[in-house]
């Protein structure tokens, strides 16, 4: 194993460099189960504030909606097993799908729609050209939490129609220096696939001062499957054989007569970047004939000629001001600049090809890569007034929110527009009233979204005809609307019901760089009009002195919403633009046995129906009924995620869990009498159950060794949205992956 020897060798002198410092360890990450034995109790913990949905520290018992708070150890345990951004979001909220494990979030969603991921408040995606990649833009390990809003939400504006996911970045608690080290080497004892990461958070706080810095290096090897096959390259971008880089600073100070009022700034580059050793060998799925052995896509040594990395590269600089003493309520003011820029790996499918440029591939057609760039700036204006008029438990939070978000997409090794330079600007003011009546408190509030999409005149590539298309400009107004109660029945017992309705743009990159019409306008697209959807949810928390349970059912429609397809002609991803139906049910449970045990159970099931058809511009036929199924790109099938925690000592502990993806078989038809025509879609995912392991102990003074193993039984199983019938897309799941992790803070 030739990395073994460099891995280990960072890995024991980072153990042996910190063992060596003469300073106080920290007690091993903490457990909740002091904070759990409050919950039957009045006072409010703070692990149930959030800031994420209403902008201002409120109590989760107070939001009507189901919310996931994912703690500090949530992740940190979930990194013990895989470096994968998305894996604990899968592993924790019921409502997100399957982990692709991959650089893409290809099929990964919340609640069967596309959420709106935030960094500290900052948007790390463009409505504009959503390229399933906004998942991987920082080091986990400087997140402190994760705050989910499942369902629309109207204070966080244009793309939050399908939730919000918001990463908290780490925050000083204590006066002091505090340096936290980790490293971790990871391997499936094969020769290429030792992988390694070396860490260091610092943070200082003294006074009203305070400042966190962290750096992180993370170089991946191969991943291979069950059965020691190695697995393919991702189309979108793969992890392995990658190397990531991160850098984030912040630093704030009080200030005031009481140190009411705070500037803060934090400043975040991160960038992930393929090494290009190897490159992909397709697979394929049965066929009579034409694939009597199916295999999945596998890679081999070797670089495609003169083909570029994929990489992410984000960076965002977010300055924060907030006076707690503003008119008798909370003003916060937030400015942000952000710039993601994003490259693919190299495809030479047929929408790449043009015979006025020579090939570049050894198969004598076009090998091309996209690159999507984006950049946004924006300013968020808040202000929150508890007892308004002088009357105790109502609360008004109203403010503004201005956005200019700019995106292209173009191909890269031929220097080609692919996608036009798009602007959107968009001005949104809102306010939101809550007023607790005894053990109710009812919420609700308008935001208005006013904006423009301008777009540059264009001309569509060779394989699109080389259309010309007229710029111009598109204006989107809506007012959303939210009301919802929440009833403390008990100390220990509370229900909710939610109304809300959200606003997005559906991927405008895709309907722009598909035009192949004669005459055709910006203006002219329908496929650009809005997604507006609303959501109704019902659902209840109970949280004992061992036994917690939350559990909800929701409805999320759209009259003209946006699914996945692909194209058989490209192999690419098409939108369909049809009236979208989803629900579901969820539940989470956490049972304290006693002071060492913990078990949990996370359950959700979704399933989402749209159209076949549109309805007919010329007015010939209306939409089609809700008679197709939403697939695997659309709606994860159900799943089961159950977790054992035992603290067999204070100084250690070990986590078994088990996710489980079920089988699903869906069907549909439909038929338009207005051409005779019949339309069928029928889908089958075959299930599977995945075991995860890991264990922590903490010696005085040295620090806290970790073993973590991922897919413990070494399962051979094919990836739920690859077993759906798309480009190269067949790819099997990871094998048996071991971690280990030491860490040292002082």
């Amino acid at each position: 194993m030739k990395q073994v020897p460099a891995a280990f060798g960072v890995f024991l002198l980072a153990a042996a460099v910190s063992a060596s410092v003469q300073a106080q360890q920290n007690t091993p990450l903490p457990e909740d189960k002091a904070a759990e034995q409050e919950r039957g109790k009045d006072a409010v913990n703070l692990d149930r504030m959030i800031v994420t949905g209403t902008r201002a520290l409120k109590s989760v018992d107070k939001i009507p909606g189901a919310i996931n708070v994912v703690s500090k150890e949530d992740i940190q345990r979930t990194l013990l097993v895989t470096e994968d951004a998305t894996a604990v979001l899968a592993r924790t909220v019921p409502g997100y799908s399957e982990a692709s494990q991959a650089m893409s979030n290809t099929g990964e969603n919340l609640r069967g729609r596309i959420a709106l991921r935030l960094f500290d408040g900052v948007p790390q995606g463009s409505p504009l050209r959503e390229g399933t990649r906004n998942a991987t833009f920082t080091d986990m390990g400087i997140v402190e939490r994760i705050e989910v809003i499942n369902g629309p939400s109207a204070s966080e504006g244009i793309g939050a129609a399908g939730g919000i996911i918001n990463y908290i970045s780490t925050q000083p608690s204590e006066d002091g220096t505090k340096f936290r080290l980790v490293t971790r080497y990871s391997t499936q004892f094969k020769d290429d696939s030792a992988g390694w990461k070396i860490g260091a958070n610092m943070s200082h706080k003294k006074d009203d001062f305070d400042v966190v810095v962290g750096v992180s290096r993370i170089d991946r090897g191969m991943s291979y499957d069950g059965n020691g096959v190695r697995l393919g390259m991702n189309t979108s971008g793969s992890l392995h054989d990658s190397e990531a880089n991160n850098l984030f600073v912040k630093a704030g100070f009080n200030f005031g007569e009481a140190g009411e009022k705070r500037l803060q700034a934090s400043y975040s580059d991160f960038k992930i970047e393929g090494k290009g050793n190897y490159r992909q060998v397709d697979g394929c799925r049965y066929e009579p004939v034409w694939c009597e052995d199916p295999r999945p896509n596998t890679s081999e040594r070797g670089h495609l000629f003169e083909t570029k990395a994929e990489f992410n590269d984000f960076k965002q600089f977010n300055a924060v001001y907030t006076d707690a003493d503003f008119l008798g309520g909370t003003l916060v003011l937030n400015g942000y600049w952000a710039d993601q820029a994003m490259r693919y790996p190299p495809e030479d499918g047929n929408d790449r090809q043009d015979p006025d440029i020579p090939p570049n591939g050894p198969n004598g057609r076009i090998w091309d890569q996209s690159e999507i760039r984006s950049d946004k700036r924006g300013l968020r204006a808040s202000w929150t007034r508890p007892d308004l008029f002088n009357i105790d438990g109502l609360e008004l939070h109203t403010g503004v929110d201005w956005v200019k978000d700019t995106a292209d997409q173009r191909l890269a090794l031929t220097d080609r527009l692919w996608v036009p330079p798009m602007e959107y600007i968009s001005l949104a003011p809102y306010a939101q009233l809550s007023y607790e009546i005894g053990p109710v408190t009812i919420s609700g509030g308008l935001r208005r979204e006013d904006g423009e999409l301008n777009v540059d005149s264009y001309t569509t590539t060779w394989y699109r005809g080389r259309k010309f298309v007229e710029g111009g400009t598109l204006s989107y107004t809506d007012t959303m609307k939210n009301l919802g109660a929440v009833w403390q029945i008990t100390p220990q017992l509370s229900a909710f019901v939610a109304y809300g309705e959200g606003f997005g743009l559906p991927n405008v990159g895709i309907p722009l760089r598909n035009v192949d019409t004669d005459g055709q306008t910006v203006k002219g697209i329908v496929d650009l009009q809005p997604i507006v959807v609303d959501n109704k949810e019902i659902g209840f928390n109970w949280y004992g002195k061992h036994l917690s349970v939350s559990a909800s059912y929701y409805e999320s429609n759209a009259d003209f919403g946006s699914s996945l397809a692909v194209d058989w002609r490209t192999n690419d991803f098409v939108l369909n633009r049809a009236p979208t139906r989803i629900k579901g049910y969820e539940a989470t449970v956490d049972w304290y046995v006693n002071d060492d045990w913990k078990l949990s159970a996370v359950y959700a099931h979704t399933e989402g129906w749209t159209s076949f058809w549109t309805s007919d511009l010329e007015g010939r036929w209306d939409a089609g009924g809700l008679n197709k199924p939403m697939g695997a790109l659309d709606t994860n099938p159900d799943k089961l995620v159950l977790t054992a925690r035992w603290k067999f000592s204070p100084k250690g502990d070990m986590t078994l869990s088990s996710a489980t993806q079920m089988s699903r078989d869906l069907y549909g038809s439909d038929y338009r009498e207005y051409n005779d025509t019949s339309f069928k879609y029928e889908e089958h995912t075959t299930g599977y159950t995945l075991f995860d392991f890991s264990a922590n102990y903490a010696v005085d003074k040295v620090g806290r060794f970790s073993l973590g193993v991922e897919n413990l039984l070494d399962k051979q199983y094919i990836l739920t949205w690859s077993q759906v019938p798309g480009f190269r897309n067949y790819w099997a799941g990871r094998g048996r992956m071991y971690s280990f992790t030491y860490e040292r803070s002082f």
